[in-house]
């Protein structure tokens, strides 16, 4: 697949208000949430650090109409599926199945003091599966819209993005940080937004409309991602005890200097060492980036991005063969300011940060390249930063 992710949101709204109408007889609301590509700032959000993540104009739709009973019945338009969710009921733990995101979102706001309605939804979505996107908080943000309104909750928008992160900590069994939910409800068109993950506190930073978000997907997702992610996180969890014993008021990674965790490594492993030099350099990374971008120098941006990969790669160990590849080939290429891996990796895509006039050059030099060296096809997608979640206006 190539080409722009900015598919209209009003054409893809009436096709789902049609086929809802056509399955329960009434004319629903629509609510759309955004996926993500994290510019820089990679397996610092669990670690209360910063991040620099950009919406994107794939979209995740939510019809929604009220029913009489205390059922929340999800049809997946993707899955062609229908699951019945009983509101006074709803078990706690992952099923691995793609309503664990909707008996989430509905569990948490109910263990918050919220009474929902029953309610039947209805589920397109455009963000692309397993690819490190964040379909996982689109389709979250987009049903807590749903649900909260056909149940008369006015929910302040940060109250939000704290339940969308529990319901995939307590439902999905995936232990991230906010910044998915958060950039699903908070981006905005034309600009990466960086996250201070402790205190929430968000800058816009405008993205030069002379350069492109090319996303290249390498078609792969290695099973042991799952588990990986969560051990990665415990390795950290780690570095902070035992060097909190030496260091008092060390909350987190991001309290820490890379002359302290040198100063300190003989009492960590070699593994868990590895794991907090990336988390402390990548904060740094992301404060720098920041400046970059503010200043126009996308040059220095893209030097950032490549010690991102680096360091993802070598200290962090969650990338593969293919994503490698795929940065490699982008580095060589004409107009190209950074590439990386975006995600939690093990798979799934990277971002480059490409001139817009070599775009279509190197869509096609990289489509050619990676296939000739794997036998598969990489999806490319072009994208600006889109608009954050919200409403569909009635059509």
């Amino acid at each position: 697949m190539q080409g722009s992710c900015c598919e209209s949101s009003v054409s893809a709204a009436k096709t789902l208000t049609e086929r809802f109408q056509r399955l329960n007889g009434t004319r629903p609301e629509i609510f759309r949430a955004p996926g993500r590509v994290n510019l820089i700032g990679e397996h610092t959000d669990y670690n209360d650090g910063f991040v620099m993540p950009a919406a994107l104009g794939f979209y995740t739709m939510v019809a929604v109409a009220r029913r009489d009973d205390r059922i929340v019945r999800a049809y997946s338009e993707q899955f062609q599926e229908s699951v019945d969710l009983p509101l006074d009921s709803l078990s706690i733990g992952a099923q691995n199945h793609w309503s664990d995101y909707v008996r989430g979102v509905a569990g948490v706001l109910i263990r918050s003091g919220h009474k929902l309605s029953g309610a039947d939804i209805m589920i397109d979505g455009q963000v692309p599966l397993g690819a490190g996107l964040s379909s996982s908080a689109a389709i979250e943000v987009a049903t807590a819209l749903a649900l909260c309104s056909v149940s008369n909750i006015d929910m302040p928008p940060i109250e939000m993005a704290r339940a969308c992160q529990k319901a995939e900590h307590d439902y999905a069994g995936t232990h991230c940080g906010i910044m998915d939910q958060f950039i699903s409800i908070f981006g905005r068109a034309g600009h990466a937004v960086m996250l201070d993950c402790r205190s929430l506190d968000s800058k816009l930073l405008p993205i030069s409309g002379d350069v492109r978000m090319v996303i290249c997907n390498s078609m792969v997702k290695h099973a042991l991602a799952g588990g990986e992610y969560n051990r990665r996180r415990a390795d950290c969890e780690t570095a902070v005890s035992l060097l909190g014993q030496h260091l008092p008021g060390i909350k987190a990674l991001r309290d820490m200097t890379l002359e302290q965790l040198d100063h300190y490594r003989g009492i960590l492993s070699e593994t868990v060492y590895r794991r907090s030099r990336h988390v402390i350099s990548e904060n740094e990374r992301v404060l720098n980036a920041a400046d970059a971008l503010t200043s126009g120098d996308l040059a220095g941006f893209g030097r950032l991005m490549c010690e991102s990969h680096t360091s993802l790669r070598d200290d962090y160990e969650v990338s593969c063969k293919e994503l490698d590849l795929l940065v490699e080939l982008a580095r060589g290429l004409e107009g190209v300011f950074g590439a990386r891996m975006t995600g939690g990796g093990f798979g799934g895509c990277t971002v480059n940060l490409v001139s817009a006039e070599h775009v279509d050059k190197f869509q096609a030099a990289m489509s050619e390249g990676y296939q000739k060296k794997t036998g598969t096809t990489p999806n490319i997608y072009v994208c600006l930063a889109a608009q954050g979640a919200g409403r569909v206006e009635r059509l």
